[in-house]
């Protein structure tokens, strides 16, 4: 059985309320806490970028699996929307930052916000497939949203990584499902700095109809229904639709509750559910059934159902919790201060 070894998280300081946000634009603040749960969101200063959330959550990862050797590490698989290279991967930098050795896999993936996903999925399935003792997956982004636009309310960044394997295990992977079509409701084309979205076509069609669908095929594949599951996480471009998809599936607000993270985070795009993840298994017991599904604009889903080990006990405690890095030590900045953090403003070459 292939699973989770080690997993761990990593957020910036720094945070911007909605509040400040509206009064630049002259937007409605009471909609956006109120109608879609956002209440303020993460923000990257400009030293940190996808790598560098990559390299801290990955070591924390490394900390809760204890026995991995880093040259153990057969491969390391990133999922981003916001790689700082065009041209030059963002894996090989974190192997030489974690201690991998130069015989490894490395490849950056892309999927809008189900990357994360689709790198867990990749990594577990060499794993399971003995091709590798051990595959890293990371799930990263330090997400944009034009100035105004209803995607700066909720665009934020963080990271969490994922030792896979199939020894001393904290989690089973027991099934996973995928499901797609071809939905362009998110894109961004090469050159542009900012993505386009569909508007409302973005919920029904596109994050509803994909979520359900992957997560209505594996609880059926499993024979399983809601109430089986301890916990749940799912896709998170705000606070209400993972909570209303979570409430369309027979989910109640305390199995998601642990990895509902956007209202104070935000959308931390490829990283939001596997970041979920990460604060569900700070808080899970031994026996707990975890359900999560992920959510990429173009559009698909990826579902998997976890299942918690008696080792979960033993490392929780190895590293940082989620929740902590969100809630400790917040730094908030003003409009300005995010502007130029996150190059709003930025001149003529």
């Amino acid at each position: 059985m292939a699973g989770i070894v080690g997993y761990g998280a990593h957020l910036p300081r720094h945070r911007i309320k909605v509040e400040e946000i509206a009064k630049v634009w002259g937007a409605d603040a009471p909609s956006y806490k109120k109608g879609l749960m956002l209440r303020e969101k993460s923000v990257p200063p400009p030293d940190m970028d996808t790598i560098t959330l990559s390299v801290e959550a990955s070591k924390r990862a490394l900390a809760r699996a204890e026995m991995v050797d880093p040259a153990d590490i057969g491969a390391i698989y990133i999922g981003s929307e916001s790689h700082p290279y065009a041209v030059k991967p963002s894996g090989t930098v974190v192997a030489e930052a974690i201690g991998a050795t130069p015989h490894i896999h490395c490849a950056d993936f892309e999927f809008a916000c189900k990357a994360g996903s689709e790198a867990m999925y990749v990594a577990l399935s060499h794993v399971e497939a003995k091709q590798m003792k051990y595959a890293l997956a990371i799930a990263a982004d330090t997400s944009q949203g034009a100035p105004s636009d209803a995607l700066e309310f909720s665009a934020a960044a963080g990271a969490g990584a994922f030792i896979m394997g199939t020894d001393n295990l904290i989690a089973e992977c027991l099934d996973t499902h995928s499901y797609m079509t071809d939905t362009p409701d998110f894109w961004r084309r090469e050159h542009q700095f900012y993505p386009q979205h569909g508007g409302r076509f973005t919920g029904e069609e596109a994050y509803f109809a994909h979520t359900l669908g992957a997560s209505k095929a594996l609880l059926g594949k499993a024979g399983m229904k809601a109430k089986d599951f301890a916990y749940a996480t799912f896709h998170q471009p705000n606070g209400k639709f993972p909570q209303k998809v979570a409430f369309m599936l027979g989910f109640t607000q305390e199995q998601i509750d642990p990895g509902w993270l956007a209202p104070t985070l935000g959308n931390t795009y490829s990283g939001a559910s596997p970041i979920g993840l990460t604060a569900t298994l700070d808080v899970a017991k031994p026996g707990d059934l975890i359900f999560m599904c992920s959510y990429g604009s173009g559009a698909g889903s990826d579902a998997f159902i976890w299942k918690v080990t008696d080792r979960i006990n033993e490392v929780r405690d190895k590293a940082v919790h989620t929740r902590k890095l969100l809630s400790e030590n917040v730094i908030y900045v003003d409009y300005g201060t995010y502007a130029k953090y996150r190059r709003k403003i930025r001149k003529n070459d």
